[in-house]
Formats: structure tokens, C-alpha cells, sequence
């Protein structure tokens, strides 16, 4: 189109070639995507919930079912010295405190002294006629060095506590961060404030919550 002096019209041109939207767009959509993924990786950072587990009759079960109570995670064993003391402590804790706020979860371990030599139904055989225990058991594992189950390996790192012998003990408050670690020398009835003061809190915050 002709102007009235006689030259040509020129449209004006664009501040911005539309040949570099698209490749702009598309950085932009995969930093979005980026930041989306980091977000959820910080989100799904590990605690002791996140694990799964082997119970002691051999299903698989996710420990993300005690989240939001206080667990104590003890390796146990059935020929050990201090397997009549524990167990007795254990079950009568578990008794006052749980199992709404608080359990005991019990993990056999034959790596020390070979004192846990019996198989799973036989473990939890004696458990229960024994000791009347009622607290969740799991199936047999390692608990310290490369062989360890996951969910261990994270107790041991947040710690920097590595079990050596049977009945370590494992304090996990209801977001599954490790609170403290305590080895087979240390009773359970001293613990116990520890435990306690943390299920004390569980209870506050629900009648805060009401």
C-alpha cells in the first residue's frame, strides 16, 4: 500500500521475534517442572515412617501406619541377659502408654551372640507366652552394618548410634525424627520420663486442637 507521497507502507516491526517465543516457553515450562520436582523431593524427605517393613508373620507393612505416635524401636533377641528385664519393661510400658500414642516395635536381630537363633513364629511364640507382649514385632533382621534394613540405616545415620549388642533402644517422635538412642546397659524404666514427656505432648496438642 502506497502512502500519499508515494512510498511504500512499512508495519511496524515486532520488539520481539515470534521465532523465540516458542523455545522461551518451553524453558520456561521445564524450570516450572524442575522446581515442581524439587519441591516434592524436599517434601519426601526420609524419616523413620517413610519405611516399609517385614512384620513378624511376613507381610509387608508400611511403618507410615505410626505416624503421629511415639515409637520405641528396639532390637530384640530371646536368649539374651537382658532379654527377661527388657521384655518385662517393654511390655509394661506398652501397656501405660498404647498403643494410641505410643508403641514398642520390637525387630529380633541374631547378629549378637547368636542369641536370637529361632525362626519368626517361634520368636513371637515366646513373645506372647512369655511376656503377654502385645506390642507390634517384626520379622527377623540386621540391624548394624551392611546388611542393615533401610529403616535401621536411618536410625543408625540420625544418631550416629550403631547397635552392638541386643536391646538398643531408639526414641521416634510422631513426625518419625530420632530423638535419642540408648544401648542394652540403659533400663527401660529410665527412659521412660523421655517416652512419657513425648506422649505427654501428643495429648496436650490434641486438647489443644478440640
Amino acid at each position: 500500500m502506497l502512502d500519499p507521497e508515494g512510498s511504500v507502507e512499512h508495519q511496524p516491526a515486532s520488539s520481539f521475534p515470534k521465532v523465540l517465543l516458542i523455545p522461551l516457553a518451553m524453558l520456561l515450562a521445564i524450570a516450572a517442572l524442575l522446581l515442581l520436582a524439587f519441591s516434592a523431593t524436599r517434601q519426601k524427605e526420609p524419616d523413620f515412617y517413610t519405611f516399609k517393613v517385614v512384620n513378624i508373620r511376613g507381610k509387608l507393612v508400611s511403618l507410615e501406619k505410626y505416624r503421629g505416635s511415639v515409637s520405641l524401636v528396639v532390637n530384640v533377641a530371646s536368649e539374651c541377659g537382658y532379654t527377661d528385664s527388657h521384655y518385662k519393661a517393654l511390655q509394661q510400658l506398652q501397656r501405660d502408654l498404647g498403643p494410641y500414642h505410643f508403641n514398642v516395635l520390637a525387630f529380633p536381630c541374631n547378629q549378637f551372640g547368636q542369641q536370637e537363633p529361632d525362626t519368626n513364629k517361634e520368636i513371637e511364640s515366646f513373645a506372647r507366652k512369655t511376656y503377654g507382649v502385645s506390642f507390634p514385632m517384626f520379622s527377623k533382621i540386621t540391624v548394624s552394618g551392611a546388611g542393615a534394613i533401610p529403616a535401621f540405616k536411618y536410625l543408625v545415620d540420625s544418631t550416629g548410634e550403631e547397635p552392638t549388642w541386643n536391646f538398643w533402644k531408639y526414641l521416634v517422635d510422631p513426625n518419625g525424627k530420632v530423638v535419642k538412642a540408648w544401648d542394652s546397659t540403659v533400663s527401660v524404666d529410665e527412659i521412660r520420663p523421655h517416652v512419657t514427656e513425648l506422649v505427654r505432648k501428643i495429648i496436650l496438642k490434641k486438647k489443644d486442637e478440640l
